[in-house]
């Protein structure tokens, strides 16, 4: 018994000093796949936008798996890229139960973002607490920089850059075409007052004075005072931030009371599709905001644009920044042949991407990067490139009276 007890000894201590002298990583299995997580608003209000990213997504993953997936050195080859995607349901309290879903549950080794500030702040929140990485667009980065997060990077525009892009537009024209008589219109919400008072102090600084600035009710159906008093006041353009639906009812009634401006420019609530659908012709001349262009000329723009609108049959001004957003992710997991969180991030943070399609974007040692604000002029059921303007690009066709249109 003392015999077979030591022999059984011995065979352990062989099989510990085999262990031992193996490499360390050889003890775990090679990684297979780089798996990537997104919590994104495949329901609830921000549906429309989730559905546009995760196609996004999609695309940019299947664009590098066809070129074999990305080398990673812990399994000395290339590995398929694996996405995984977490409805958040449009909620900031969901997104973290889908992050940690992802994290925990399908054990993600990198996420890219959902659409929305607060969705991904709550987000962020939830990569800190895991420290597994998070690449981020569409936050605005006066929520995120002061927070100095540690496990996550942004690229989008700020409030400012985006609000200036009319009085610049406006800049560029003959000056008998400038607004004179511009009126603010704005929803009565946090985000409303927030993007009003930007747009108040850049009217200081470009010295506009609006004609009309006062809160806009939300959801209203009936927006015939409103119009009667631009239309008293002389209005000869408008600033618009609302939703979808207010901004439709707005036009809307605008063209059932015969008043129109020259320039009409909407944010949040003008980009969409749906916007067009409702309006038909009559969304002609409107400008919208927006975050990307298949009209830039950067290396896959033009395509991306045409295989979202072969598989579609309409426009987007927001895949090809999602799209950015993973290429930024998947470059960064290239140019390191890792999926460990901390060393991607620090391989995005300072660096600059060259040649993706929302063009070269350059990251501050605090991994933020600033891209600019698109304004596009709907024309003819497709979204036209106004700013920043292109060579040879669309020219901005100031809007007739609505008897003199088409």
């Amino acid at each position: 018994m003392k015999k077979r007890t030591a022999l059984n000894a011995i065979a352990a201590a062989a099989v510990v000093a085999a262990g031992a002298a193996l490499p360390l990583g050889a003890l775990a299995a090679a990684p297979t796949e780089i798996l990537i997580g997104a919590p994104i608003s495949t329901t609830g209000l921000l549906a429309a936008d989730g559905l546009e990213q995760k196609w996004s997504y999609e695309q940019a993953v299947a664009d590098v798996n066809a070129k074999g997936g990305i080398f990673i050195k812990a399994a000395n080859k290339k590995l398929p890229v694996r996405l995984v995607i977490a409805d958040d349901q449009s909620d900031p309290a969901k997104v973290t139960d889908a992050m940690e879903r992802l994290i925990k549950v399908e054990k993600a080794d990198l996420l890219l973002s959902t659409h929305g500030g607060d969705l991904n702040m709550a987000g962020a929140l939830a990569a800190e607490k895991y420290k597994k990485f998070y690449m981020i667009t569409t936050l605005w980065p006066h929520m995120w920089v002061p927070k100095k997060f540690k496990w996550s990077a942004l690229f989008f525009y700020d409030a400012g850059g985006g609000a200036e892009v009319p009085f610049k537009i406006w800049a560029s024209l003959p000056e008998a075409q400038r607004p004179k008589k511009p009126a603010l219109v704005v929803e009565d919400s946090p985000d409303g007052q927030g993007f009003g008072g930007v747009f108040k102090e850049l009217a200081k600084k470009h010295k506009v004075n609006f004609v009309l600035d006062e809160p806009w009710a939300m959801g209203a159906k009936d927006y015939s005072a409103y119009i009667l008093k631009m239309k008293a006041r002389g209005a000869d353009a408008v600033l618009l931030f609302g939703s979808p639906g207010d901004a439709i009812t707005l036009i809307r009634q605008m063209k059932e009371q015969n008043f129109s401006v020259p320039y009409f420019h909407g944010w949040k609530g003008t980009w969409p599709y749906e916007v067009r659908e409702a309006l038909g012709a009559a969304s002609d001349y409107i400008i919208a905001d927006g975050f990307w262009s298949p009209e830039y000329p950067y290396p896959g723009a033009k395509e991306l644009g045409d295989r979202y609108t072969k598989q579609f049959n309409k426009s987007s001004t927001s895949i090809g920044m999602f799209y950015a957003n993973a290429q930024v992710l998947l470059k960064a997991i290239e140019s390191t042949g890792s999926v460990d969180p901390k060393t991607v991030r620090d391989a995005v943070a300072g660096k600059t991407f060259k040649g993706t399609v929302q063009g070269d974007v350059k990251f501050d040692p605090a991994g933020l990067a600033l891209i600019t604000s698109t304004a596009n002029q709907w024309w003819e059921g497709k979204h036209r490139l106004v700013y920043p303007p292109q060579p040879g690009g669309w020219t901005l066709k100031l809007a007739p009276p609505w008897d003199q249109r088409k």
